[in-house]
């Protein structure tokens, strides 16, 4: 196996993990956490293909993964005001159709 096809394997299984985790919780913590991880794979996917050409690596991608990290940190700033915002109004962290009264 080579070190390309590791990443991409890697960043695959990444980002089904953050799916599952987006998919699974209803816990607000734990759905900003799986985009995160979502967002790990879709970078390491990125290095990989970046690392297939011989030679110098195409700058290009690794461009990509950076301005993907600083939007990556952007996104999860805002996600966390908002988990703050609505756990001060609801006093719940749990996204849910139904209420826990009845």
């Amino acid at each position: 196996m080579s070190v390309p096809l590791i990443y991409t394997a890697a960043g695959i299984f990444l980002f089904l993990l953050g799916t599952y985790g987006l998919v699974a919780y209803a816990h607000l913590l734990r759905k900003i956490l799986a985009a995160n991880i979502m967002g790990s794979g879709v970078f390491m996917a990125f290095i990989a293909v970046a690392g297939r050409t011989p030679g110098a690596p195409d700058p290009v991608p690794h461009a990509m993964v950076l301005t993907g990290i600083v939007v990556t940190v952007a996104f999860t700033s805002v996600a966390l005001a908002l988990a703050v915002r609505i756990a001060r109004t609801s006093s719940r962290v749990h996204l849910s159709g139904r209420d826990e009264e009845q």
